[in-house]
């Protein structure tokens, strides 16, 4: 993937350079503000002239020992050149391969049974949904998120560990660097307006939601239903409507946590019936 910074994040990048400040701490700076650390290693390698930093505390030179520049490996979906594969026996359609920013769409990523299944299993869970506290790492209501839900941890049942396996091998993420699924319920009016996922470097309580698993890379949305109108995953930067389909999934990556990746994306509001998703937010370290 592309790695794009913003000239406020390079102008800083030179400041701290020019003062003398040492790489490797300006990579956990940044990776405590909410960066990637790949993302994190590949701007100030380039920056600094360095193509590796000491992982190793014992190195004479820490400061110019090396290590891999290469931004550690995001999720990537089995997709490119194909249009189907098959997991675990489980055909899987490819219907749209977009590669900047990386965004797939899938066709029977889970069948009819497995969604009703995870449907009937959330029906008396359900509770308004909350958002990400931006000052305090918390959550809280918002009017933007009109929708109501319930989670699932990978191994609450013989059907969510093979649905949270699929989902493992379809984006090549490890299962455990994954939040629990999500199960959201929009009824008539009820929307999300568009966002990102990402925890934002620039809000007090990122690195209190850091500390579970550190940033989040991608997120895989999947259709438990077909509402009868409205309810579609629009990304407005790149003028990309995702009809919600049953069985159907969306997945889309970000390999950094500002607009440049152009992930804004939202729930439009449902027109007639109701709709159901699932939702999975992966991390770039195990979630805990």
């Amino acid at each position: 993937m592309v790695i794009q910074a913003t000239p406020e994040l390079l102008r800083w990048v030179e400041e701290q350079l020019g003062r003398g400040c040492d790489p490797a701490e300006m990579i956990d700076a940044m990776v405590t503000v909410g960066h990637a650390r790949g993302f994190a290693e590949s701007v100030i390698g380039k920056a600094s002239g360095k193509t590796r930093f000491a992982a190793d505390p014992s190195s004479e030179n820490t400061t110019t020992a090396e290590i891999n520049e290469v931004p550690e490996p995001l999720p990537a979906p089995l997709a490119s050149g194909a249009s189907s594969v098959v997991v675990d026996g489980h055909r899987v359609a490819i219907l749209a391969n977009i590669h900047h920013p990386r965004i797939v769409v899938f066709g029977n990523l889970l069948t009819g049974d497995e969604c009703d299944a995870l449907i009937e299993a959330s029906r008396p869970k359900l509770e308004r949904s909350e958002t990400v506290n931006r000052a305090n790492g918390g959550t809280e209501l918002n009017e933007a998120r009109t929708s109501e839900g319930t989670y699932f941890f990978h191994d609450a049942s013989p059907l969510l560990e093979k649905i949270n396996r699929r989902i493992a091998q379809v984006t090549r993420w490890p299962l455990a660097h994954g939040e629990p699924l999500q199960i959201l319920h929009y009824d008539v009016g009820a929307e999300y307006q568009p966002h990102y996922d990402y925890f934002s470097p620039d809000d007090a309580g990122t690195p209190t939601l850091l500390t579970h698993g550190g940033q989040r890379v991608a997120t895989l949305i999947t259709y438990l239903n077909t509402p009868e109108a409205g309810g579609a995953t629009v990304f407005p930067d790149i003028g990309l409507e995702v009809a919600p389909i049953r069985g159907n999934a969306v997945f889309f990556a970000y390999e950094s946590p500002t607009p440049a990746s152009r992930t804004l994306h939202g729930g439009t509001p449902v027109v007639a019936g109701e709709k159901w998703i699932a939702t999975r937010w992966m991390r770039e370290n195990v979630y805990a």
